[in-house]
């Protein structure tokens, strides 16, 4: 019997992963130097005593265990999503305070972040509802339009492209147009079939518009949250399996392709659990063929759905595009273990990407015309312009700063009950490795190629090793 296109992709991305976890001969014993930053208590990514590598004792019980030889998916990098609201907050900052909370937050040299979800009309984080064609129906999008965000979204978006310029832009519209829903409203509601070609036509006219304004898109989701309306409380729209898939294989997909746009399209972009939605679109030829990859968030599920659908579709990429902290929680500014923790579960599940959700609101999760109490990546204080950083911000640091675009995730390994572990190497050879250890102060190991280096971990703590070969 022949075998498919579709056959033959996955018989060659299964050996291309067979060759990759197989074991080859030992590495080099590592010599450099390790830097080490820890963020526990009242320190924040605060440079430590560096470990320093010696030969390997027997046990193995309380080591990490490093094998570059296993090497797992690349690294895209994190981020966060400038909302209409995050654009507002920044815009609302002098110009000068302005400048160095971007170039903290995303300068290479600095935190780093280089990969940042944006919003197709409003979210539910925005200061009203809109969209880029409101009113009567406009299928030849003849009123298309995105002068709403020339006021302080796309300055505030080429103001952080200029100090990253290789920062990668994910687009996630969270209504459609009114008119083109059943209900005649952003707020809840569904597509309706009939206007599939206008809102391909949209998306390729927002692609468009976005890039001549000097703001290029290098993916997009179908809609955010497709397996809920939110009770019509905010901007939202449902979108059933049947309806991405044939909008995706007869509708976008194809008028990105005519109009030679390169923008990657990702499905889904909801929760874990939707995890055999996800196999089911692509197990679709035509979906597959336009598809690059699943977007996922992590409010319900685990992250282990992730695998699964890797397992069952390993030429397609997971992406972790939304999660955050709320901002009346007492642990806002120290949360960062529950977040490191869960960032380490969602890249040893594949992941290229964790992108938390908004990056600046003001003290009262403000604006927000939704029902949600989201707090911001930081904080910025409407009356004062004093910035508080989240113990989030601080998780995404540890990574950020450490795993560059273009690394490779590698095996790590251990029995410790608690820690959580992510290692990495660069694509200038260096390592990378992460450790979250929620608990009391412990003295851990860290093993690679016959060697091992002693380190401390602080309780509740996140730490952060580097170090070159």
């Amino acid at each position: 019997m022949s075998q498919t296109r579709r056959e033959l992709i996955k018989l060659a991305s299964a050996t291309l992963a067979m060759a990759q976890a197989m074991p080859v001969r030992a590495q080099n014993p590592p010599s450099g130097n390790i830097s080490l930053w820890a963020t526990f208590g009242t320190k924040r990514f605060e440079p430590g005593a560096p470990p320093v590598w010696k030969a390997a004792r027997d046990s193995s019980a309380d080591a990490i265990v490093l094998d570059p030889a296993r090497k797992f998916q690349e690294i895209l990098g994190f981020g966060a999503a400038f909302t209409d609201a995050s654009c507002y907050v920044l815009n609302r900052l002098a110009a000068g305070a302005r400048e160095q909370l971007l170039k903290e937050l995303l300068d290479p040299a600095k935190l780093g972040l280089s990969v940042f979800r944006i919003c197709i009309g409003s979210s539910d984080y925005s200061t009203k509802a809109y969209s880029f064609d409101e009113g009567e129906p406009d299928p030849e999008m003849a009123r298309f339009s995105i002068d709403h965000d020339r006021e302080y979204i796309l300055p505030v978006l080429k103001q952080a492209r200029s100090i990253d310029p290789d920062l990668f832009l994910l687009a996630s519209p969270w209504s459609p147009p009114g008119w083109m829903k059943a209900n005649g409203s952003m707020l809840g509601g569904c597509m309706h079939k009939g206007n599939f070609a206008a809102y391909a036509k949209y998306f390729v006219k927002f692609l468009q518009a976005y890039a001549t304004a000097g703001v290029p898109v290098q993916a997009v989701t179908v809609q955010n949250e497709v397996d809920t309306d939110q009770d019509s409380r905010m901007p939202a729209c449902l979108w059933g399996q049947e309806y991405e898939t044939e909008f995706v294989a007869r509708h976008l997909g194809p008028q990105l392709a005519a109009n030679r746009i390169g923008t990657r399209i990702w499905i889904v972009d909801h929760n874990y659990n939707l995890w055999g939605r996800a196999i089911g679109e692509l197990d679709e030829a035509e979906v597959s063929r336009y598809v690059d990859g699943v977007a996922w968030h992590g409010y319900l599920g685990e992250p282990s759905a992730m695998s699964r659908v890797h397992d069952a579709h390993p030429d397609k990429h997971a992406y972790w595009t939304e999660g955050g902290p709320d901002y009346r929680d007492p642990g806002y500014q120290t949360e960062w273990s529950r977040w490191g923790g869960t960032f380490a579960g969602v890249l040893r599940n594949w992941a290229r990407c964790v992108i938390a959700w908004n990056i600046a609101l003001d003290e009262a999760g403000k604006p927000n015309i939704g029902p949600f109490d989201c707090g911001g990546t930081v904080t910025v204080n409407s009356k004062t312009g004093e910035i508080t950083r989240s113990g989030m911000c601080w998780a995404l640091a540890h990574y950020s700063r450490a795993m560059k675009r273009g690394a490779r995730r590698i095996e790590s390994s251990s029995v410790l009950p608690d820690v959580s572990h992510v290692a990495a190497i660069n694509a200038d050879g260096s390592y990378a490795l992460v450790l979250t250890n929620p608990g009391a102060a412990r003295e851990i190991a860290v093993r690679l190629a016959g060697m091992e280096a002693r380190v401390r971990l602080e309780a509740d703590s996140i730490s952060t090793l580097s170090w070159h070969p």
